[in-house]
């Protein structure tokens, strides 16, 4: 595979997220600051595996399921209008939450409830919604840390042990405690049970859309034949309780896509460059056997 062809990977992956501030910018102006989880956090370790974009469309996925969720996206957010915007606004703060410190995961917090103060309406079945209250926060927040830790373990860089997934359910409540979200399952088969059995979920107009819209953006002809091989990898590990509320069905073979796709992927990108900013600003050594690639494509 010539190195030419693993730029043209890095570059479109990049153009995909660049449509945001990057969030660490100004990292380095708080050294040896571990931020919210540190470099021996799991969280970590799953950030910065390519697996993670996957778990981030398996994360709108199971969002989709609940019909006061779907609606609130529906209602309030421009993702059909501006997808790529959207999408680097939330790997922003994913990325922030994840490795910034505490200044700039106070900071994309702020700037996350700041945006769900006016989402607020009625869902199709009658029933008020608002991104404040902390049942919904938690579908969300809760859907996203499943969603990591499921696409980690199915298609990550390496096999993740039953204390580890507890250990990064847990980290992970710190995060959703300052979002103010409740209830926050601890551990990672009770975080699954709780999104599986959740009593809210069901088909709605709104999921349906965003189900539609996830099947098929508007992405040029090459990245979205990529894309939609993470979107049905994705899928395969979506519980069939919620497939059935989204509309969505697992395609034989999808699994296997996934993992040949992230191999390329993870050969071509390396791991997380925000990982090596954040490892850096806390002045601890990059592990010599990964590579982490800058946002030119140079490894690092």
């Amino acid at each position: 595979m010539s190195t030419n062809w693993r730029d043209r990977i890095t570059e479109n992956a990049v153009e995909l997220f660049s449509h945001a501030p990057d969030p660490l910018e100004n990292t380095f102006a708080y050294p040896r600051d571990p931020g919210l989880f540190g470099p021996e956090s799991i969280t970590w370790l799953v950030m910065s595996d390519v697996a993670s974009f996957i778990g981030g469309i398996r994360a709108l996925v199971v969002q989709a399921a609940h019909p006061e969720v779907a609606a609130g996206v529906s209602d309030h957010s421009s993702y059909e209008q501006d997808p790529l915007g959207r999408l680097s606004r939330t790997a922003s703060y994913v990325t922030a939450t994840a490795y910034g410190s505490m200044a700039e995961v106070n900071q994309a917090i702020r700037a996350v409830r700041f945006a769900h103060r006016p989402v607020s309406g009625i869902s199709h079945r009658g029933k008020e919604y608002s991104a404040d209250k902390s049942d919904l926060a938690a579908w969300v927040h809760n859907a996203l840390i499943d969603s990591f830790l499921t696409s980690y373990r199915v298609y990550g860089s390496r096999p993740m042990t039953e204390e580890e997934a507890d250990a990064y359910v847990l980290e992970q409540t710190r995060l959703g405690s300052l979002l103010g979200a409740e209830p926050l399952p601890s551990t990672a088969k009770s975080l699954s049970s709780w999104l599986t059995i959740h009593p809210s979920v069901d088909s709605s107009p709104a999921g349906s859309e965003a189900r539609k819209f996830l099947a098929r953006p508007p992405l040029p002809f090459f990245v979205l034949v990529a894309y939609k091989i993470l979107f049905y990898a994705a899928v395969a590990t979506v519980p069939r309780e919620l497939r059935k509320a989204v509309g969505v069905r697992s395609i034989p073979g999808s699994r296997i896509g996934g993992h040949l796709l992230i191999r390329v992927l993870r050969f071509a990108l390396g791991f997380s460059p925000a990982w090596g900013a954040a490892l850096d600003r806390c002045e601890e050594p990059r592990p010599v056997k990964d590579r982490i690639r800058d946002t030119s494509g140079a490894t690092r």
